[in-house]
């Protein structure tokens, strides 16, 4: 199971366990500098100043080994250009990594995007201009992405650089909707909801007798043990959370054979259980 990645020619190699913040949780600055000086470099920021933000800006020198990514709110040009310049000044970056379109889920949103007028035609000339390394998307719609990450414009470029995807155990979808087309185009996929929101931490009533349900590391290895994932962020809320996580850096081993199907089968039995999702 490879440690590290590059997600783009330009970019630094990132430890494969990245970072983020969701606005609904809590992380300080200090926080993330921590998980920085641990080795992780991907940082996936929700757009909300925070402590993962002001981390960033306080980085200094050490800004060039780590890949930040930003979900990105804007459908039209102007929207995106006031975007841009708000995050690199949040920031205090000259250059954003990663701009991954924040949770598209139509096919009209997709075209507002890449329409006249769009967001993606700003984030394109800020590539070109050296202001931008990635365009990238996150959505649930994981047949919707996985053509999207497909098109291209009537001269052949590819729209999008990298897909967020929703991945874990219990939600495996993506092995046949995504993961087959992002191979096939070697782009960069990050898996988001690793944990499940921490369900699959939990028992469920039909656990078979002795079964110990698995511990966060447990759930980010097998997300990291498919190669189709490049990064799979992890997002706790606090310190204690953080820590628990980032175990997994002190034992970066691959599950066995038993190991994963065990984890299968538990995300099976979650998704009987647990709370509804889509």
């Amino acid at each position: 199971m490879d440690r590290l990645a590059r997600l783009g020619a330009d970019l630094p190699a990132v430890c494969r366990l990245g970072l983020a913040t969701r606005g609904n949780t809590r992380l300080a600055a200090d926080d993330v500098h921590w998980a920085v000086a641990r080795g992780i470099g991907y940082l996936n920021w929700c757009g909300k100043p925070d402590g993962l933000s002001r981390a960033v800006a306080e980085l200094g020198p050490r800004r060039a080994d780590v890949v930040l990514a930003v979900q990105f709110k804007a459908r039209t040009a102007g929207e995106a250009e006031r975007e841009m310049d708000r995050i690199l000044a949040e920031t205090r970056s000259e250059r954003l990594e990663v701009a991954t379109f924040y949770y598209v889920e139509s096919e009209e949103e997709w075209r507002e995007i890449v329409g006249p007028g769009g967001a993606w035609d700003v984030l394109r000339r800020r590539k070109r201009e050296g202001q931008l390394g990635l365009v990238g998307l996150t959505s649930h719609q994981r047949p919707l992405a996985a053509r999207w990450a497909a098109e291209t414009t009537a001269a052949g470029e590819r729209r999008l650089d990298l897909l967020m995807i929703r991945y874990n155990a219990a939600h495996r979808g993506a092995e046949r909707d995504v993961f087959p087309t992002t191979e096939k185009l070697d782009m960069p996929a990050v898996a988001f909801t690793g944990l499940r929101w921490r369900d699959l931490l939990q028992p469920t009533p039909s656990d078979p007798q002795g079964f110990r349900p698995p511990q966060a590391p447990d759930c980010y290895r097998f997300c990291l043990a498919n190669p189709a994932v490049s990064v799979a962020v992890t997002a706790p809320n606090g310190r204690g959370e953080l820590a628990e996580n980032l175990r997994l850096l002190d034992d970066w081993t691959a599950p066995t054979g038993g190991q994963l199907q065990a984890m299968r089968e538990h995300g099976d039995r979650v998704r009987r259980h647990a709370r509804e999702f889509w």
